[in-house]
């Protein structure tokens, strides 16, 4: 019977102002530094190098550069520390994660017979983590503002009749119909009222529509939030190339987006003034996304000099099609008896959506010095006021969209990367910048830096890389009502080691 009312709440739900927001934009627009050891060991900067298969993500030209063969695999350490301040409480947390985050390989055909100029082709596929969204913070601190506030910003309005549970109805049924039939807002009315956070000002009058709090505190409250993400997004680009003449390459990608994420948010609250009804709340909730995206991109590679080389790329807008998942659960010591019912059981599914990131356009440049090194520089511009959630039909995603525009801005970003060989050694190193999406400082700009080293045995190759890159951010508790945000300070330290075979 859940099952059935779950689809229920598919069918008629408003859509939740917890779930599609310009934080969803950011999380699939922002792409974390990914790939190969080489790769990310120069901190991506392969524009206008090619011959790496993480490289495909910057030009697809790249992968006609290969002069033959070949297929790597590569696996990721990730640790995550966040220092977190929330009003008068620091508190950091440290995760760890590994993973197989890359594999790929490339086929290259030489053209012997008379192919009009075309001197060679190539095939490429490559899986590769674009995203890993495993992470967490935890913000304690004493905050002048109360849960109440979330649940009042929705309720305020709502006939208290609108809330009712049947004679015949449990809770937990009444909260998946309230949310079929009147949407998101009255849902959390409906926790808030049941979990004892709020009354309604008239209880015998089921026209009522105002509420006031059952919490009293005198300035400030005690408040302990946790945030857990998890999940990934993975990207599978398949490819084509060729070398036309000597000097210059071209090629094209489709990109094939897969999706998981989930948000877990637990909030403990106390601390109220003595002549407080409400001592003590807990309020949680689990976020599940799952969906796919699409994109294609465009790029070529031009020999200038022996030493000189350009590149040139169009990554086209990614389309993602998602749906969310959302259950909650509410607990205080003015609650209902029933409000216990309700739990991670209960699930509302929402109706598909999607969201529209900007095309990026990236232009690169090499100097190659023959057998003992590189220096490589690749320069990227996206605009992310054009970022859509959709259908722009659907009056709050158009109201989304307009704050977007008015908030977002153009991101540049800059990738500088070196690479010295020693005979069968190579020494890397690189460095990335990367400016916030906001005109406002809710995220700050990217900073990060990468090493790495590698080893060619002939038919293999080793290579590591180490890559450290720190942002800060603005994390808001809630879309609504308790709006309060935690000041995280995010440093990232990825290790990885590639195996590549050539073929």
């Amino acid at each position: 019977m859940k099952k059935i009312l779950a689809i229920i709440v598919v069918l008629g739900a408003v859509l939740p102002s917890e779930a599609q927001t310009i934080n969803d934009v950011l999380r699939y627009g922002i792409e974390d530094l990914q790939g190969t050891a080489r790769y990310q060991s120069m901190s991506g900067a392969f524009g206008a190098l090619g011959g790496d298969l993480s490289a495909l993500n910057n030009n697809p030209a790249g992968s006609a550069v290969f002069n033959n063969g070949s297929f790597t695999i590569s696996g990721t350490s990730y640790n995550t520390k966040n220092k977190t301040n929330y009003f008068d409480g620091n508190t950091s947390t440290d995760i760890s994660d590994f993973d197989m985050n890359q594999l790929g390989g490339v086929f290259v055909f030489n053209n012997t017979g008379s192919g009009g100029g075309w001197n060679k082709f190539s095939l490429a596929f490559n899986y590769e983590r674009v995203n890993n969204f495993e992470n967490e913070f935890l913000a304690d601190g004493n905050s002048n503002r109360s849960i109440d506030s979330y649940f009042l910003s929705f309720a305020q309005g709502v006939p208290l009749g609108d809330m009712a549970i049947f004679n015949d109805e449990n809770i937990e049924d009444a909260y998946l119909d309230i949310g079929s039939s009147y949407g998101f807002g009255t849902q959390q009315a409906f926790l808030g009222y049941y979990g004892g956070i709020i009354d309604p000002l008239d209880p015998d009058n089921d026209n009522n529509t105002e509420y006031i709090s059952n919490a009293a505190f005198d300035n400030t409250v005690r408040q302990r939030f946790f945030q857990s993400t998890s999940g990934y997004n993975n990207k599978f680009t398949v490819n084509m190339a060729g070398q036309f003449l000597d000097n210059l390459y071209l090629g094209a990608s489709l990109n094939f987006h897969d999706v998981q994420y989930e948000k877990y948010t637990q909030l403990d609250e106390d601390g109220y003034s003595s002549e407080s009804i409400l001592r003590e709340a807990t309020f949680d909730n689990l976020l599940r996304t799952s969906g796919d995206a699409f994109s294609f991109s465009l790029g070529g590679i031009a020999r200038i000099s022996e030493m000189v080389r350009v590149g040139a790329t169009y990554q086209s807008p990614t389309w993602y099609r998602l749906t969310d998942e959302l259950s909650q659960r509410i607990g205080s010591n003015y609650e209902d008896d029933r409000i216990g019912y309700i739990n991670f059981n209960q699930v509302n599914v929402y109706p598909d959506y999607k969201i529209h990131i900007p095309a990026k356009y990236t232009g690169s440049l090499a100097l190659v010095f023959g057998q003992q090194g590189l220096i490589s520089f690749d320069y990227s511009y996206q605009d992310m006021s054009n970022a859509k959630l959709k259908p722009t039909s659907d009056p709050v995603f158009a109201e989304e969209n307009d704050y977007m525009e008015n908030t977002l801005e153009a991101v540049s970003s800059l990738r500088v990367g070196g690479e010295y060989r020693i005979e069968r050694f190579s020494l890397r190193g690189g460095y990335r910048y990367e400016q916030s999406p906001y005109d406002s400082d809710r995220i700050g700009d990217l900073n990060g830096f990468s090493l790495g080293l590698g080893y060619d045995f002939g038919p293999t190759r080793i290579d590591a890389a180490f890559n450290q890159y720190q942002r800060d951010y603005g994390s808001q508790l809630y879309e609504a009502g308790l709006t309060n945000t935690a000041d995280i300070d995010a440093k990232n330290t990825n290790v990885t080691l590639s195996l590549t075979f050539n073929l």
